[in-house]
């Protein structure tokens, strides 16, 4: 029981946080989806009273992304994010430029939301890609795609695809991190201590997707992107 205790206390903060900001997310997008999709069976069993119309329905469907999956994993985003840290060898901070990069990467493509399909192949892909820029020594693809349960196929396309969707832009300025820093500290604070609505919005909403692209200090981004109300979209990718 101690040593389990101690392999758990050996997780980084940054871990945990950011596997529960995402998982929040990927369940809120989940309930989403299926609203969706029960909307547009009422609309195809409308269609098929009239002739020829079905096609309509079958031009709405949105194109389908690399990092969907078919099924939803059986391991929890938590305890895969946890495998990466065990297995995987990063350094606390690869974590933080790696939700650098998925901001990058979502606001890019907005009509991508975070879900229970996708999230392990973000995840694994984002780690991959922050490692590599971050730590001077890291694994290869082959291996992260044995960590990630992937083939290393599928592991080199998600790579080439991550890296085309944020434009290679793989630089982060200190203050980009310290303000990435400051929005995962908030997040931090509101596991902590949850608000007693169940409908509440986490604090992290009012900063996500919000931070400026110019380099500024984490109060000032902070206090800027609490007043911004025109993220409302990108706030469904990562935020509740």
């Amino acid at each position: 029981m101690t040593m389990a205790a101690e392999d758990q206390a050996a997780v980084p903060r940054v871990v945990s946080i950011l596997s529960a900001l995402l998982e929040r997310v990927a369940e809120r997008n989940d309930v989403v989806a299926a609203v969706e999709r029960r909307i547009r069976d009422v609309e195809e069993d409308d269609d098929q009273g009239e002739d020829g119309r079905r096609e309509t329905t079958s031009m709405k469907k949105k194109a389908v992304s690399a990092f969907q999956g078919l099924t939803k994993p059986a391991i929890s985003v938590g305890g895969y994010l946890e495998r990466i840290f065990r297995f995987a060898g990063c350094s606390p901070s690869c974590y933080v430029v790696a939700y650098i990069y998925l901001d990058r990467f979502l606001r890019r493509r907005p009509a991508l939301a975070v879900d229970s399909f996708n999230v392990h192949r973000l995840l694994i892909t984002s780690v991959l890609t922050a490692v590599k820029f971050v730590d001077d020594i890291c694994y290869n693809n082959a291996y992260f795609a044995r960590v990630g349960g992937i083939s290393l196929m599928e592991m080199n396309y998600l790579e080439v695809d991550f890296l085309f969707g944020i434009a290679f832009d793989l630089n982060v300025t200190p203050a980009v991190f310290a303000s990435y820093c400051a929005v995962l500290q908030t997040e931090m604070a509101y596991l902590e201590h949850p608000p007693p609505s169940i409908d509440a919005v986490s604090p992290t909403s009012l900063l996500q997707h919000c931070l400026p692209d110019q380099e500024v200090d984490a109060a000032a981004t902070a206090a800027a992107a609490a007043t911004k109300a025109g993220c409302h979209r990108h706030q469904q990718q990562l935020t509740v």
